[in-house]
């Protein structure tokens, strides 16, 4: 049974990141705009949020408070570097793959030259713990307060309560409307007074805070409130994108998704406490292989059935009508 809570307590921290920023990717898509940009925005949202982690750790301010902050911070970055892709994209109406691509290579390069600089080191490294053992009250309740109060980060909370809002804002308001609509029919949207260009900066720019506070949560829960220039975020931005496609662009399925995806990763940093897999005496780096290769099976029986946005990846353009 004990391996049983480590294994949900494990997964869930890993498995925010990946809904934040899965969830971005769909905003920005579902607006019709590509963003290959995750990764580069996850890392540039992790660097500023443990910069600034690493700012105030001396301060007599509570831990909790430093990672709302911080997070505050992280969204920003994100939101700010996403700019960039919704400026290239909409306005000079460029490649939006390219461009993603080239705002992924940036910032790894600028996290190393920066860190060289000034801290003489590949990345940042805070010593302020983020850990909670358990939250006060809620630990108590039978089997879910060892499962889900024990052991955490808050982050884990603060993901779910944006996956909740993000559900409502994407199916409920008007802005999760319009967005929907200038991803699969801009010209229709154009032609009853929506802003398409507007929007699409709108989804892009959502993106860009999930993305940033995804990245964040990444450095918290994962890597223990670090972050790299040569590690980057693993592939996570990438592996969001997958998470995203198989969730076919709906926030349930990418939650679900993203869990998925997060149990085997658990599952491959945990092989010494699972008896079966432990037994079998397969080298370690196969297991770390796992989250990645099952989202390449999975994408390759599941991409055929995918269903993107018609519009997405396409300029828009008023005289095409």
């Amino acid at each position: 049974m004990e391996t049983v809570y480590y294994l949900i307590q494990n997964t869930l921290p890993v498995a925010i990141p990946l809904l934040l920023v899965a969830l971005g990717g769909m905003f920005s898509e579902r607006s019709g705009i590509v963003n290959i940009a995750l990764e580069g925005i996850m890392l540039f949202g992790a660097f500023f949020g443990c910069l600034f982690v690493y700012i105030v750790q001396d301060t007599a301010l509570n831990a909790q408070v430093i990672l709302l902050l911080a997070m505050v911070v992280a969204a920003v970055a994100g939101l700010v570097y996403s700019l960039l892709l919704s400026f290239a994209a909409v306005n000079m109406k460029a490649d939006q793959t390219i461009t993603g691509t080239s705002l992924n290579l940036l910032i790894p390069a600028a996290i190393l030259l920066i860190s060289k600089m000034y801290f003489m080191s590949d990345g940042i490294t805070t010593k302020k713990s983020f850990y909670l053992r358990e939250i006060p009250g809620l630990s108590k309740i039978p089997v879910l307060g060892d499962l889900f109060f024990k052991n955490t980060y808050i982050t884990v909370y603060i993901g779910i309560v944006i996956f909740i809002i993000s559900t409502i804002v994407f199916y409920k308001t008007r802005i999760g409307l319009r967005l929907r609509a200038c991803g699969e029919h801009p010209h229709a949207a154009d032609s009853v007074g929506i802003n398409v260009h507007l929007m699409r900066y709108i989804g892009v720019s959502i993106s860009g805070v999930l993305g940033g506070i995804g990245g964040f949560f990444y450095s918290v829960g994962v890597m223990d409130g670090n972050v790299n220039g040569h590690t980057g975020v693993a592939g996570f931005g990438f592996l969001a994108l997958a998470v995203m496609i198989f969730g076919q662009w709906e926030p349930v399925r990418i939650l679900l998704a993203s869990t998925f995806f997060a149990f085997m990763r658990t599952i491959a940093y945990s092989v010494a406490l699972i008896p079966f897999l432990n037994t079998l005496n397969i080298s370690n780096t196969y297991y770390k292989m796992l989250p990645y290769a099952v989202t390449t099976i999975v994408l390759a029986f599941t991409s055929k059935h995918s269903r993107a946005p018609k519009a997405e990846g396409i300029p828009y353009d008023k005289s095409q009508r």
